[in-house]
C-alpha cells in the first residue's frame, strides 16, 4: 500500500496500476464495485480529469494480508463531476480511510471511504 500511496501522490497512474492484482476489486465510496485493472484505470483517468489530490498525514495499519490507511485527502476540484456541485477550482481537505487486502503480493482489494457531505460542504455545494 505504501507504493500505491507514493504513486498516487506523484500522480503516476501506471505506478498505481503496477501495485494492483490483475483482478483487483475496487469498492468505491457510496458507489459500486469494479473488478480488474482496466476498470481501475478508467476510474482513475476520470478522477484525474476532475480532481488534483494528495494524501497527507498517512497512517498505515497492517495485519497480515489486510490493512488500512487513515489520512487527509487534500485536493482541488477542477471539473464538475456528474451530479456533484459545480467545479470552480475549490480546494478541500477531508479525512479518508482506505481498506485493502493483499493477494499474491499485490493489492487485491481497495475500499475507499470518506464523508461525501463533508466534501460537498468543503467545495461550497
Amino acid at each position: 500500500m505504501r507504493a500505491y500511496v507514493d504513486a498516487f501522490n506523484r500522480h503516476d497512474l501506471e505506478g498505481m496500476l503496477a501495485t494492483l492484482h490483475s483482478e483487483v476489486v475496487h469498492e468505491l465510496n457510496e458507489g459500486g464495485v469494479e473488478v480488474g485493472i482496466e476498470a481501475f484505470r478508467v476510474f482513475r483517468q476520470g478522477m484525474d480529469v476532475c480532481y488534483r489530490e494528495q494524501l497527507r498525514d498517512v497512517v498505515f495499519f497492517e495485519n497480515g494480508d489486510r490493512g488500512a490507511i487513515e489520512c487527509f485527502c487534500e485536493g482541488e476540484y477542477l471539473k464538475t463531476d456528474g451530479g456533484l456541485p459545480e467545479a470552480r477550482g475549490q480546494r478541500y481537505s477531508i479525512r479518508v480511510a482506505v481498506f485493502y487486502e493483499v493477494r499474491e503480493g499485490k493489492l487485491g482489494r481497495v475500499t475507499s471511504f470518506y464523508n461525501l457531505r463533508e466534501w460537498i460542504a468543503a467545495v461550497g455545494g
